[in-house]
């Protein structure tokens, strides 16, 4: 016969299990999704059209195709997850106790919500010129 206590730490392993399982498999997913995407778009932003080119007017007629805000915003999504998934996981290296864990995940996923719904509002809005 299990006690009470037994079954919620094997419940909590298995949740944590999971969830740092899909973590694990999103850090590959969105590591394979981000090389093409930035090779592209460093060739396009930095190469073909040059820094020093790139302006309000340049957004502004970039952002007029819908394709450009959806790749853009496929940049922002992936980069921005793979990059927090990887702070979280460092942050994880330091911390020991399972509330400071918790604590840890809550608050980055905050953050990146909050950051990812600033960049996506900007790509949804546009340039005001």
């Amino acid at each position: 016969m299990t006690s009470v206590n037994e079954e919620r730490i094997t419940d909590s392993i298995r949740r944590t299990g999971n969830f740092e399982k899909t973590a694990w498999k999103w850090m590959r997913y969105s590591g394979i999704l981000v090389i093409p995407l930035v090779f592209i778009h460093i060739l396009i932003q930095d190469v073909v059209v040059g820094v020093h080119e790139i302006d309000l007017q340049y957004v502004d007629a970039r952002w007029q195709l819908l394709g450009w805000r959806i790749y853009d915003g496929f940049l922002l999504a992936f980069a921005f997850l793979h990059g927090m998934n990887g702070l979280r996981q460092v942050l994880l290296d330091f911390a020991k106790q399972e509330r400071l864990k918790r604590l840890i995940n809550i608050s980055l996923f905050i953050l990146w919500l909050i950051i990812s719904i600033f960049g996506f509002t900007a790509l949804i809005a546009g340039v005001r010129t």
